[in-house]
């Protein structure tokens, strides 16, 4: 993967992020819990893999 690839996932997934948490406010703020354990996984698998990708970038990078 590319530098250009890498980031251009990262922010994709940064967008993602961004959504997922703002439905899970809403979720919320309409007392909907259950759904918010879902959100909440989303949310740790996506910063598990910009954890993933920012290591590649730094790689690409060296």
């Amino acid at each position: 993967m590319k530098k250009a690839e890498i980031q251009k996932k990262m922010d994709e997934l940064k967008s993602d992020y961004i959504r997922i948490q703002g439905d899970m406010e809403k979720l919320e703020s309409l007392g909907k819990h259950s759904n918010v354990a879902y959100s909440e996984k989303l949310l740790e698998e996506i910063e598990a893999e910009l954890k993933r990708l920012r290591e590649k970038l730094q790689q690409t990078e060296s």
